[in-house]
């Protein structure tokens, strides 16, 4: 039954493009090109659906508007007011929340393209975008679907069948069981016959979602389960093939692309070795320390991939690369456009999404291989909104400051969210992806670096602090990247202890911090209190005033070191006003002498800061949370998080006072969810006797499910979840007592 869509239309003006094309070697303009000078005749896509959410949904409406295409977003509830929505021409609602009722819902997307008029979707990545199914209605329907034809999509949607294809054609394969057989007791013996360690992984899908990496055979039957409910979950498939698992590889991956005239060229490799369960999180065009004969081989392998399929539009043919042997293997095809385009269309200058509109309607490949370029180089690097410390798990959060870098010729910003929006617990946690360009790897690099110490994000955790640290690495510099790199490299990347000059550090921002505070309060005053009567004005203003002394006040604030919203370290500081307006500042009880500042303000949330007559330029945010106020800066290289712990009171002199606003305590032994997600299976009822690391239940959140385990051995007590519920990292699980009762 057809759903009923609310239809919202908008007459706005088309956003201005993020990016830039370098002037060295700019973009193609397709429908001039190559095609068109040769007599090609284009249908003419005049308007497009786009069956997708966030960045890729925004990427793709520019490439449409800038071309005179309009372009009609679909939309959750919980998406009403997302930029992607905002960016469209038209936008039709879909459904609630869960992709599953919205944007997995292929019967309610073509009822919107149908119900606006929309001769084309684009289905962007995940969702419905590798779904052969979805394809062939949109053909059925008289739509045309701007990526591969259905039967490639379901020959390499199948691992399994893909890689019988792939053997065939004669690409080589990673030892394994392809088959249909899903008995879990079958499959363990294949694993046996395979070798430990196995992976697993789901036949459908991408993304790292349902895979498992297992070490032996009492691991196999849970560890398979477990993917297979994540599979199903993610996919709406649940069958598992398994693969011999090399344990030095390399993820590199070339970008192919074909016209419906039977021709297919590769665009050069790229390398998304760095990853953090199974996901990207760094991407580099092309892969470095690889020769001009491996990159050929590669190619040429890839593009026999997608002729064996009849493979037209975008693809991605993957390929793990034994470190040790030199050797590669096909992995998978992702039929559709990756989420690392962006790094392979700066080296080569082209824009993707143009080339697939272009191809949809029927149109020739505007380059033949030996037209390909390949100048200089790209990184990306994914920015989420995740708890790094605690194992990457997804974080959810209101962007309360969101200032991405400027954008130019050689950075491009993909975002699809805005200061303000909520990062939900329903999709990807991604807020955006940082692409960078240089002439070469080095240069590349020193932007990439620059960009991210420049990237400001507040109101929720994120891992831009991680890869500023990654990709100051020595081993990533040096390009030695695999996809172990951060195991391998755990005790460099999270060091046990800070070091000390950290500390020094974040005294000197809760210095800046406690400054900018006096002066906010300062403006504040002077923009509330009437000035035409001086006095009045300052005796009424917050700031602290006594004649004859110097007024001072005691600031509190919580360091939240590790940027997840953990406050372990307290910070004392005793302000002194000076008569010339600027501050003392002191550590309370310490020794050492204090600091003068000077806080100019120069609009918006900058300021220029001069700490013992060294100046530097500082960005402060500043919200509420919880009810306490927090405040995020960043000076120089630096980024720092405090929770103001104590309510300000004015005094004289010595006579300091303060008194903590905020209390939040839990009994103890409780155990808070470690992300906001869905409880999918309790394992074990209240007064059962657990072990340290027993599973307790397992939570899903944005298509991940993450087992929550007992922090120590006790009884398990007040166990307030249920399968179903939804909770939130505030939400107390359950508690371990050391006695029954």
């Amino acid at each position: 039954m057809a759903i009923m869509a609310t239809l919202v239309r908008r007459r706005l003006p088309i956003r201005t493009l993020i990016w830039n094309r370098r002037p060295s070697f700019s973009l193609r303009r397709i429908f001039s090109s190559p095609a068109a000078a040769a007599g090609e005749q284009e249908r003419g896509i005049e308007k497009i659906l786009v069956a997708n959410r966030g960045e890729i949904a925004c990427r793709i409406m520019r490439t449409a508007q800038r071309l005179g295409i309009r372009t009609v977003a679909v939309y959750s509830d919980a998406d009403s007011s997302s930029l992607h929505v905002k960016s469209a021409d038209e936008a039709v609602r879909i459904g609630p929340p869960p992709a599953r009722a919205s944007y997995l819902n292929a019967s309610a997307i073509i009822e919107a393209a149908l119900r606006t008029g929309a001769q084309a979707v684009h289905p962007g990545y995940g969702f419905l975008s590798e779904s052969a199914d979805f394809a062939q209605l949109c053909e059925t329907e008289g739509l045309i679907f701007i990526g591969p034809p259905a039967s490639a999509i379901r020959d390499m949607g199948d691992k399994s069948a893909s890689k019988r294809i792939m053997g065939a054609a004669g690409v080589p394969l990673v030892p394994g069981y392809h088959g249909d057989n899903q008995d879990a007791n079958l499959l363990k013996l294949e694993a046996e016959k395979i070798g430990y360690p196995i992976l697993i992984k789901p036949t459908h899908g991408g993304g790292g979602k349902g895979m498992r990496i297992v070490q032996g055979p009492d691991e196999f039957i849970e560890a398979f389960l477990g993917a297979q409910r994540e599979a199903a979950a993610s996919f709406g498939i649940n069958t598992i093939l398994l693969e011999k698992y090399i344990t030095q590889p390399r993820h590199v991956e070339v970008q192919v692309f074909g016209d419906k005239h039977g021709n297919v060229i590769h665009l050069n490799e790229r390398d998304c070795s760095v990853q953090r369960r199974h996901q990207k999180i760094i991407e580099e065009a092309p892969a470095p320390n690889v020769t001009h004969e491996f990159r050929s081989h590669l190619g040429k392998a890839a593009v026999s991939a997608a002729k064996a399929v009849g493979y037209y539009s975008a693809g991605t043919v993957e390929f793990i690369m034994d470190t040790i042997s030199g050797e590669f293997y096909f992995m998978e095809m992702n039929t559709r456009l990756q989420v690392e385009h962006p790094v392979t269309e700066l080296i080569v200058g082209q824009d993707l999404v143009e080339w697939q509109i272009h191809v949809a309607n029927g149109g020739h490949l505007p380059l033949n291989q030996e037209q390909v370029p390949l100048n200089g180089h790209s990184f990306e690097a994914r920015i989420y909104a995740e708890n790094v410390p605690k194992g990457f798990l997804p974080a959810t959060g209101t962007l309360h400051h969101y200032r991405p870098v400027p954008v130019s010729s050689t950075v491009r910003v993909e975002t699809g969210v805005e200061e303000g929006d909520t990062v939900s617990m329903h999709y990807d946690p991604m807020i955006a992806k940082l692409v960078v360009w240089g002439e070469n790897r080095y240069a590349a690099l020193g932007k990439l670096k620059n960009c991210l110490h420049n990237f400001q994000v507040a109101g929720l955790p994120t891992n831009i602090a991680f890869l500023n640290t990654l990709s100051d690495h020595w081993a990533f510099e040096k390009g030695l990247v695999e996809t172990h790199y951060i195991e391998h490299f755990k005790s460099d990347l999270f060091p046990d202890e800070l070091p000390k000059e950290m500390y020094v550090v974040a005294m000197h921002s809760a210095t800046v911090v406690a400054a900018c505070i006096c002066e906010v309060e300062k403006i504040t005053s002077r923009e509330t209190i009437p000035s035409d009567n001086p006095l009045l004005s300052l005796w009424y203003s917050h700031t602290p005033f006594r004649m004859h002394h110097n007024a001072k006040r005691l600031i509190e604030l919580e360091w939240d070191k590790e940027l997840i919203g953990s406050f372990e370290e307290i910070l004392k500081l005793v302000i002194t006003y000076q008569p010339d307006g600027s501050y003392l500042v002191e550590t309370e009880g310490g020794d050492s002498p204090g600091l003068e500042v000077k806080v100019m303000h120069v609009g918006n949330r900058d300021y220029r800061v001069d700490v013992n007559g060294l100046q530097t330029d500082v960005a402060l945010a500043i919200y509420l949370k919880e009810r306490n106020k927090h405040f995020e800066v960043w000076h120089g290289k630096h980024h720092h998080h405090f929770r103001q712990s104590a309510k300000l009171h004015q005094s004289s002199d010595n006579e300091l006072e303060h008194k903590t606003d905020f209390q939040t305590s839990h009994p103890k032994g409780s155990v808070l969810a470690p992300m906001a997600g869905l409880v999918v299976k309790v394992l074990l009822q209240n007064g059962a006797f657990v072990e340290e690391g027993q599973p307790i239940l397992v939570l899903e959140a944005m298509k991940m499910e993450h087992v929550v385990k007992s922090p120590r051995a006790g009884y398990l007590n007040d166990l307030q979840v249920s399968a179903g519920q939804q909770v939130f990292d505030t939400t107390v699980l359950f508690n371990i007592k050391d006695k029954q009762g």
